[in-house]
């Protein structure tokens, strides 16, 4: 389970300087959902959980005339955003140290809300999906991804052989985290606040590691990204070694064409909000 202090602190940093890499790996996907995110009107739109700013970035470059707005509970990865946002030159986009579940835009409601994987993680889903709702323009759409089951993200247990299980799985699979909101049924009875809603499955491939040496540049990925990551934060010295060298040969049966790069699957969800 990966909670707001653990975002605030190292897994915020370690996805900060990770970016390039998280976002390799999701570069399958991210045309699917900003396909979906086109088809929706809106002109201030907000970014939940935002991270290094891809998504934020792929809608202002679509919508010039926008106002998109990037929040995240890391600073961290609000500070890789913002430098991003520089570096390109976008002037509509703007990124807010900012908790999804306390926000609200002096500027104005938001009228198209979206999220590339970035609202798994709340503490109370029903609470924080109800105060958007709140915040929200009437009629407001939401359009956000998410991970299917495991049993479609092969990637998630790629390791299972190798760690110990008890770290293998969480111990909630329905707790804040990357599956959270993998079963339909229980995403739905989570978003307060939100109407007509929609789950479209979209399956692509999961990018772990390329480059002159692909399985050690997937190790450094998982070293500090993914279902690993936690175990190997705690151990050193010869156990961390051991299981680095564990994982290296799992990773090896996954080199195809110069890639590291394995079977995923998500869900692009729409919704309305239902207040007046």
């Amino acid at each position: 389970m990966t909670g707001g202090a653990e975002w605030q602190g190292r897994v915020g940093r370690a996805w900060a300087d990770e970016w390039r890499r998280t976002d390799r790996s999701f570069a399958a996907f991210t045309p699917h959902l900003l396909a979906a995110i086109a088809a929706q009107a809106g002109t201030r739109v907000l970014d939940i959980g935002c991270g290094a700013g891809d998504l934020s970035l792929g809608v202002a470059r679509a919508r010039p005339n926008a106002q998109v707005t990037g929040i995240d509970i890391s600073s961290d990865l609000i500070a890789a955003a913002s430098q991003r946002a520089a570096e390109t030159g976008a002037r509509h986009v703007r990124f807010r140290h900012a908790d999804a579940a306390e926000y609200r835009d002096a500027d104005g409601a938001p009228d198209l809300l979206v999220s590339r994987h970035g609202v798994m993680f709340f503490a109370d889903p029903p609470a924080v999906f109800r105060h958007l709702a709140a915040q929200s323009a009437q009629g407001a759409h939401m359009v956000f991804s998410c991970f299917r089951g495991r049993q479609h993200n092969p990637w998630a247990n790629l390791f299972d052989g190798v760690l110990p299980a008890a770290i293998a799985a969480p111990a909630d699979p329905l707790g804040p985290g990357p599956f959270a909101f993998a079963d339909p049924d229980h995403a739905q009875r989570c978003l307060a606040g939100w109407a007509n809603l929609t789950f479209t499955p979209v399956d692509f491939t999961y990018v772990a590691g390329a480059g002159d040496d692909p399985v050690a540049d997937a190790i450094g990925f998982f070293a500090r990204i993914g279902p690993a990551a936690a175990r190997l934060a705690t151990v050193a010295g010869d156990d961390r070694a051991q299981l680095l060298a564990a994982m290296a040969g799992v990773l090896e049966t996954h080199l195809h064409h110069g890639q590291i790069a394995l079977p995923a699957s998500a869900w692009i969800v729409t919704a309305q909000s239902d207040h007046a």
